[in-house]
């Protein structure tokens, strides 16, 4: 394992410095729980009977006599693809933990809304807030001092960072997370893409768009494109919060129960002998290895909320500079749909998460000493699980790549930097995903398009309004005016104005997600419109340049000109859909560079 690379180590410190004293408050926090000792043992006899009432008699003489117990957090809905296998896992762990003298309670649930169904609807508006509600309902899941170890099942966008958050309020316990894998392959990348662009031009009808779209997405299992949900199974396993090589193997197979099984044993071993528990897991090293895998595999733009939210719940400030610096640094090593044509069945083929960590601790990038929950170090997350002879067994990861075309060796990377580039200007701060940006689109200006909604620019590509050079300027989606929903629906007409050969470009306080792919879109912009941001001050015609090579947005004008300009007032009533419920949390909703959270000022 080589020395780790002088600006890793840098910016470590930095962060690690920044945070000195908000991460000394959070260890105090769970020092002091961890020294109450044994959490069932400060329950009175009313409080121990009903937690062990409705459990089995061999169970329960268990509970009542000490024995471990692990709480389960599952956010299992039969809806969602990816968390559908989740049903099968609380039978699963608690077979695995009588077996080793433990026991398992399912803790309680958390809501798990998919983005893939609510794209373009008004419930999107709900989708990031919900990763706060979801670490809320951790809490509360965790919160009758009865476990001495959590597994959390979660897979999608806002759920494993949720869960992640609220379970860091309770570091004092070892955590890991359980994961379903994704389906198999179906639709390839490219033909999907395709029927989308032609649907935008009018030229395939809506039953040939259900058609492809139903191909893409057909079975249990996560999504297969590289967006957040694979992204979250990337950081939970480079931050060694996985089993070693669970992130991307198949749902309902032997290996993906040998491995349910497994995490149920390692945790209970972790809170038997006192080791490894989340808060020693989540350090500055952790954060910073989940950063460098983020820009390694060019992963979610979402991440760039998530993980400083995810940070500042261990007490860790991990800022915007922070993620732009290690992508500077980091080469990309792989490319999976939106930066390519393959997807995480294909980059699991080809060495997955074992060679890609082996070769990122081969270049000094990641924290060889970072604590681990499902491995002795991170080193024995550079092996691949297999079953011999039917027992879970793990071995080294291949020596080189099965297909270069989606996974490459440190010194042979697709591009020498990460995906991910900090913009900053005269407009604020936002950040641009260009891993898949073809490189003549990395940089270019021209004049602005106001919109408020989605659906307003939609209507205007309709319109034939948008057939020219073109910066769609869409705002008021940011987390305080909407909830910052993902806007999806704009990638595919945006992508037909390109290729028809205009330069075209998008700038929102909203977010992408990891399907902003070859258009150049400065997202997550903030301050945002409703704060009265200079994105409110924009007017049709303006000129606007995006510069992913030097790092700049701005609007070519002075800037006493463009702040002299009232700002605009916009956004639609969030209304029905049980967004009215929301408007508490959208009130008190942080900065997106601060992780558009209710938990912004945790740290």
């Amino acid at each position: 394992m080589a020395e780790i690379h002088p600006v890793i180590k840098d910016i470590t410190a930095r962060i690690a410095a920044r945070s000195r004293s908000s991460r000394a408050d959070y260890r105090r926090r769970m020092d002091a729980a961890r020294t109450q000792g044994r959490a069932r043992g400060h329950l009175d006899c009313g409080n121990l009977a009903h937690a062990c009432a409705a459990a089995p008699d061999a169970d329960k003489g268990a509970l009542l006599h000490g024995a471990i117990n692990i709480g389960i957090v599952s956010a299992y809905n039969d809806m969602l693809s990816a968390h559908q296998p989740l049903a099968a896992y609380p039978d699963i762990i608690k077979q695995a933990a009588r077996a080793v003298g433990a026991t398992a309670q399912v803790a309680g649930g958390v809501p798990a809304m998919c983005d893939g169904v609510t794209q373009g609807q008004p419930g999107m508006e709900l989708s990031l807030l919900s990763r706060d509600v979801i670490a809320l309902a951790t809490a509360v899941s965790l919160s009758h001092n009865t476990f001495d170890a959590a597994l959390c099942l979660g897979v999608c966008d806002k759920i494993v960072p949720g869960l992640l958050i609220g379970a860091l309020a309770f570091g004092h316990l070892p955590v890991l997370f359980v994961p379903a894998g994704p389906m198999p392959s179906g639709l390839p990348n490219k033909e999907k893409a395709r029927v989308r662009e032609a649907f935008a031009r009018g030229e395939a009808s809506r039953d040939d768009l259900l058609a492809a779209e139903s191909r893409s997405y057909h079975g249990p299992g996560t999504c297969t494109f590289f967006g957040t949900a694979n992204s979250n199974q990337m950081l939970m396993e480079i931050m060694g919060l996985h089993m070693p090589g669970s992130a991307f193997v198949q749902p309902g197979s032997a290996l993906r129960e040998a491995l349910t099984r497994a995490a149920a044993t390692r945790v209970s071993a972790l809170a038997q002998d006192g080791r490894a528990a989340l808060a020693d897991v989540i350090d500055a090293r952790a954060i910073v290895n989940g950063v460098v895998g983020l820009m390694a595999t060019g992963g979610s733009t979402n991440h760039t909320l998530h993980l400083p939210a995810i940070a500042r719940a261990a007490g860790i400030r991990l800022e915007w500079e922070d993620m732009d610096a290690i992508s500077r640094v980091t080469p990309l090593l792989a490319r999976i749909y939106p930066n390519g044509a393959a997807d995480v069945n294909h980059f699991h083929a080809a060495g997955g998460m074992g060679f890609l960590i082996r070769e990122l601790l081969e270049a000094g990038l990641l924290h060889g000493d970072a604590i681990t929950a499902g491995g002795e170090s991170l080193r024995d997350y550079a092996r691949e699980p297999f079953l011999d002879d039917g027992r879970l067994a793990w071995r080294e990861a291949p020596d080189r790549s099965l297909d270069p075309n989606v996974l490459r060796g440190r010194d042979d990377p697709f591009q020498s930097d990460g995906g991910l580039k900090l913009l900053c200007g005269n407009l604020g701060r936002a950040v641009m995903k260009t891993s898949a940006l073809a490189p003549q689109h990395r940089a270019m200006e021209a004049p602005a398009r106001i919109f408020h909604s989605q659906d307003e620019f939609l209507q205007a590509f309709r319109n034939g309004e948008l057939h020219r050079d073109v910066i769609a300027v869409v705002r008021f989606q940011g987390p305080k005016a909407n909830g910052m929903p993902e806007l999806h629906k704009l990638t595919p007409p945006l992508a037909v104005l390109q290729d028809k050969g205009f330069t075209v470009g998008l700038v929102s306080d909203g977010r992408m997600s990891g399907a902003s792919g070859r258009i150049p879109a400065a997202i997550h912009l903030t301050p945002e419109a409703q704060d009265g941001g200079p994105i409110a001050r924009l007017r049709d015609g303006d000129i606007i340049r995006i510069d992913g090579n030097t790092g700049t947005l701005g609007v070519q004008m002075a800037d006493e000109h463009l702040m002299r300009r009232p700002p605009a007032t916009g956004g639609a009533a969030a209304q029905g859909s049980g967004r009215e419920l929301f408007a508490a949390l959208r009130a008190g909703l942080s900065n997106a560079d601060r992780g558009a959270s209710i938990f912004g000022s945790v740290a």
